[in-house]
């Protein structure tokens, strides 16, 4: 089986993992009348991402060209010739944004987060990366704080 193959294996088993969780999710009572459920969306989430899977499952293998090669197939003997070092880097500033996001504050840790996964995608005009990453932060904030009235803690634990 290919590797695409396997992977939608994978992610298709964490949708139907995450979507029994969601279906089993227990409701409290004045929630049940509810329009919009608090397990709407991952129920929803789960139920596109198995149809996705199932759809690159099902999907015929694709014809090769002459040589047998498949247009966006990955070659395992060339992983040096892919970026792995960007997705490992991609990975790492998830996990210490994921980390940051309390102690540092919402603001903080986002515009460094958008700041430095910008560099490692390869930006290099360094005004340009701070007002846009200082812009994303502030309308995420603003947007999240004020239409949807979740509080996120926007400044480092010591300063609030």
């Amino acid at each position: 089986m290919a590797l695409d193959k396997w992977i939608a294996v994978l992610f298709l088993a964490i949708c139907l993992i995450y979507g029994y969780a969601a279906f089993t999710y227990p409701l409290l009572p004045f929630e049940r009348n509810m329009a919009f459920l608090p397990n709407t969306m991952p129920s929803v989430l789960s139920i596109l991402g198995a149809g996705l899977s199932l759809m690159i499952l099902l999907s015929p293998k694709p014809a090769g060209d002459a040589e047998g090669d498949v247009l966006g197939t990955i070659d395992l003997t060339k992983w040096r010739d892919y970026k792995v070092g960007q997705a490992l880097g991609m990975v790492a500033a998830m996990v210490v944004y994921a980390l940051a996001l309390r102690p540092v504050g919402f603001i903080a840790a986002t515009t460094l987060f958008l700041f430095g996964t910008s560099f490692i995608l390869g930006e290099r005009r360094w005004v340009r990366m701070a007002v846009a990453a200082l812009a994303g932060a502030l309308t995420v904030w603003l947007l999240v704080q004020e239409a949807l009235g979740i509080f996120l803690r926007p400044l480092p634990w010591f300063l609030g």
